[in-house]
């Protein structure tokens, strides 16, 4: 079974998870190390409100703005708590659409089939609502039969990594359970943890 035959994806657990993640993050998170090297938790924060924007506009055959900045902490809005969630139930109401998933779609300045952007959508879902979680001392779960859909997608990408996306795979057991090896695939050390010493790490 390939990737085509699994869509369209549900996002409504994803955004679920992500958004009861976000009642655990302190104010003590935001500047914690996080599984993506060089971004503390503010910036992981805001780079997810910007991905989530931009694949609800690509969602709805609209264009988004290019050359957003790179994310960082002083990027992150200061009303990000009440902005992020009502972001993250928009964009799980846009792919319920059908005519989501059909012809092409736009986002952060590439153009490519509607069904691929939506993995794309679920794998940034996915793969930083995990970094989010480890980053803040939380768990984090996923559907196996999206993980499979990921994992197939990701096994067709470069080896070495696909810059600005993902990073150069890290080796991982193929039998290790699929969510480690969807986050291995992505170019993420599947067994990050955040450090002992961080003021909120119990």
């Amino acid at each position: 079974m390939t990737v085509a035959d699994r869509v369209p994806l549900d996002f409504d657990p994803p955004v679920r998870q992500i958004r009861a993640l976000l009642l655990g993050v302190d104010n003590r998170d935001l500047a914690g190390p996080t599984p993506c090297p060089d971004w503390p938790v503010a910036a992981l924060l805001d780079h997810l409100m910007g991905l989530v924007l931009a694949f609800t506009l690509a969602a709805r055959k609209r264009a988004g703005a290019d050359g957003r900045p790179r994310p960082s902490a002083a990027g992150l809005s200061p009303h990000w708590r009440s902005r992020l969630p009502v972001l993250l139930a928009d964009l799980a109401i846009a792919w319920k659409d059908q005519a989501a998933w059909t012809g092409t779609a736009l986002a952060g300045g590439v153009t490519m089939p509607a069904t691929t952007m939506g993995v794309v959508a679920m794998n940034e879902l996915v793969v930083h609502g995990w970094d989010l979680a480890r980053a803040t001392g939380q768990d984090f779960a996923a559907d196996p039969r999206v993980l499979e859909a990921l994992v197939d997608f990701l096994e067709q990408g470069p080896a070495e990594g696909t810059p600005g996306l993902f990073g150069p795979r890290v080796p991982v057991d193929p039998q290790e359970e699929l969510l480690l090896q969807t986050v291995a695939l992505a170019g993420r050390d599947p067994f990050w943890r955040r450090p002992r010493h961080h003021p909120s790490a119990a």
